[in-house]
């Protein structure tokens, strides 16, 4: 009886230890990922020049995430269900951020030759380069006019012209503003024929644009396959959760239907990954 008691006293004593370490690294994960969504929500939201209080937002996020959770829990009563949905909202708009910035990207190469010619076409008028791009952002849609002002306002407060079109290229990475900084620099560096330089980086921005939607079109049927793919098991579960709930109790309340989901959520989402990965061509 001794060795039973000591023995229960440590399993109670490693079980508290356990649960005061979990609690102390759960905390430290929390405050870590609180502090790096704050910085990234600054970061991302500046980008698209929304200037938001960063606390605000996370106090949004989690009262989003609690309502989600207690909604689905009280809709359906699985607190596992709730627990993965606040999990997903919480993380949510990281990818969400990620998403509107590779659409602001994809927007402002589309944007860009457009400008290119119209620059050219002042430079051939006898206009400066500076003054042209100060009367073009002016009529320039977003996120195009956006960017090059901003490009504008830092030389007024002394930046120098090749610094600020380093910072355009670093806020927007695309291949379009790379060789449309390269062009600019050397041009303001050397000399040459800009005008020239620039409409024939805007017809090669323009051919590539064109391969870029054929290559979207030819490869839609591909993406479209894999959210299909993704989506047909978890509809089918719900499917079958209405016409027989009590066969489907087995995989929503046991630990082996649990590892049957965890195990096809894998492998779902491995498939997703290798069907991107394939329509995914690089031009």
């Amino acid at each position: 009886m001794l060795l039973t008691a000591v023995a229960m006293l440590a399993v109670a004593i490693s079980v508290c230890a356990a649960a005061w370490f979990a609690q102390g690294w759960a905390a430290r994960a929390f405050q870590n990922y609180r502090a790096a969504f704050q910085r990234q929500a600054v970061d991302r939201l500046s980008e698209f020049f929304l200037f938001l209080d960063p606390s605000q937002l996370w106090a949004a996020n989690l009262a989003v995430c609690a309502g989600l959770a207690v909604f689905l829990y009280v809709a359906t009563g699985n607190a596992w269900l709730a627990l993965l949905a606040a999990a997903a909202a919480l993380l949510a708009p990281r990818f969400v951020l990620a998403r509107m910035k590779r659409m602001r990207l994809q927007r402002f190469d589309e944007q860009l030759p457009d400008l290119l010619l119209s620059l050219a076409g002042a430079l051939r008028a006898g206009s400066g380069v500076q003054a042209a791009l100060r009367h073009l952002v002016t009529q320039a849609p977003p996120p195009l006019g956006q960017e090059f002002g901003q490009m504008l306002r830092e030389q007024r407060m002394g930046v120098s012209f090749e610094q600020a079109l380093a910072q355009l290229h670093r806020r927007m990475p695309t291949e379009g503003m790379g060789l449309l900084a390269s062009a600019l620099t050397i041009a303001v560096q050397s000399g040459g024929n800009l005008a020239e330089t620039l409409e024939r980086i805007s017809a090669t921005l323009r051919a590539r644009l064109h391969l870029l939607g054929r290559v979207r079109a030819l490869t839609s049927q591909g993406r479209l396959q894999a959210w299909i793919v993704a989506a047909l098991p978890f509809v089918l579960a719900l499917a079958l959760e209405w016409l027989d709930p009590e066969s489907m109790a087995l995989l929503w309340h046991t630990p082996a239907g649990w590892g049957v989901l965890a195990t096809v959520a894998g492998l779902e989402l491995a498939g997703v990954l290798f069907i991107r990965r394939i329509v995914n061509i690089a031009i």
